[in-house]
């Protein structure tokens, strides 16, 4: 199979280029590019969530540039045009786990020859990545900013369970087998994700790629009017049913099929100017060519649990560089697990600088209020 060309320049902004980097463990990584003059700019590392791509961070790799940055935003593994990377879904899954995915970035950083990041932002599961990375390695990642998803920290130890160990033993059933009972039978996407069809559901579904990802994008944006996010009391079944189908799914149903029933319309389609359909096509075409596997693998990494232990090592550890928090007062993303949001600004980030729930944005903040988003990072970045 012949090596990929970078993306066409006549889909991306002008100022912004495309290319490859090679041997970043084990991948070679396709990265959008601006602020490349003059050299020894310090670098900004951008990291994109499901189902994005580094296309994802287009509208504010311009404005952190002009702000004196070399801006840098990676296709991660699984995803888009960087190769390497392994799409069987019986293949070995230890490549996707988080720390990995902190050594790829933190591959990438010192390819391009840099010693520190002036800051890592992330949005959806890049958050996370983005997160861990100035959690293991501060010294290299001087600031974070998350966007869509809080971090409350690593995963705990059991703890004072020597005297009694009832505490971590068995619960019985989990928060699944409760979905499926309720009076109308849920179950929790990332779990969806996680399954062998997932992959099939989505790349062949019977509305195509692109339409797939219109339903979706549009689903859990700010203009699906259905997305009016609060807090939830409690990781239970009840409160969770409470959130929108793209996260707590009809038992029955895949995720095209969810997203088929709120569809847009051909003229809500034609007045999205945060997405037209030629900037999703640039999506779709990505997508139709890899399927879906490879961001799935991310999940699976998480749900399964095997790699939780390692991620113990760091049970009380905490982001202690500059950092900030940015979501879309329309995403559900801030609250989708009780008691996140608050625990990363009480305990996880002991240097957060500011929560924004900006208007007029849903999930993909940065593409629908790419304005805010911008000013938002540059002051953070001048304030250090």
């Amino acid at each position: 199979m012949s090596e990929l060309p970078p993306l066409d320049e006549g889909v991306l902004p002008s100022g912004v280029r495309s290319r490859f980097v090679d041997g970043i463990n084990g991948l070679r990584m396709h990265v959008l590019e601006a602020g490349l003059e003059p050299h020894g700019r310090p670098l900004i590392l951008l990291l994109h969530g499901f189902p994005e791509l580094a296309y994802s961070w287009r509208k504010v790799m311009l404005p952190l540039a002009a702000a004196g940055f070399h801006v840098v935003a990676p296709d991660q593994r699984g995803y888009g045009r960087t190769t390497g990377w392994d799409a069987d879904y019986d293949g070995d899954l230890a490549s996707f786990r988080i720390l990995n995915a902190v050594r790829d970035a933190l591959g990438l950083v010192s390819a391009l020859g840099y010693r520190k990041v002036a800051g890592v932002f992330g949005h959806d599961f890049g958050a996370s990545v983005a997160a861990w990375c100035a959690l293991v390695r501060p010294d290299v990642f001087r600031s974070v900013a998350l966007m869509s998803a809080p971090f409350a920290g690593p995963p705990p130890l059991p703890f004072n369970t020597a005297d009694d160990p009832a505490q971590s033993g068995p619960t019985g059933l989990t928060i699944h087998d409760d979905l499926a009972k309720l009076p109308r039978p849920r179950k929790h996407y990332q779990w969806y994700y996680s399954t062998r069809p997932a992959n099939n559901d989505m790349w062949h579904c019977p509305q195509g790629v692109h339409a797939f990802l219109r339903g979706y994008f549009h689903h859990k944006s700010a203009d699906w009017n259905g997305n009016n996010p609060f807090p939830l009391k409690s990781w239970t079944a009840g409160e969770l049913a409470k959130m929108p189908t793209y996260y707590i799914m009809d038992l029955a149903q895949n995720m095209p099929e969810t997203v088929a029933a709120e569809m847009p319309s051909e003229a809500q389609i034609a007045a999205c100017r945060w997405l037209p359909d030629s900037e999703l096509r640039v999506y779709s075409t990505e997508y139709e060519r890899t399927g879906f596997q490879g961001g799935l693998q991310w999940y699976r990494s998480r749900t399964g649990g095997k790699f939780d232990g390692e991620l113990q090592l760091f049970s009380g550890r905490t982001i202690d560089v500059p950092s900030i928090f940015i979501a879309g007062k329309s995403d559900w993303g801030t609250y989708q697990r009780p008691g996140n949001f608050e625990q990363m600004q009480q305990s996880a980030c002991t240097r957060m600088m500011g929560c924004h729930l900006i208007d007029g944005a849903g999930h993909w903040v940065q593409q629908e209020q790419p304005e805010q988003v911008s000013t938002l990072l540059v002051e953070f970045l001048q304030r250090q």
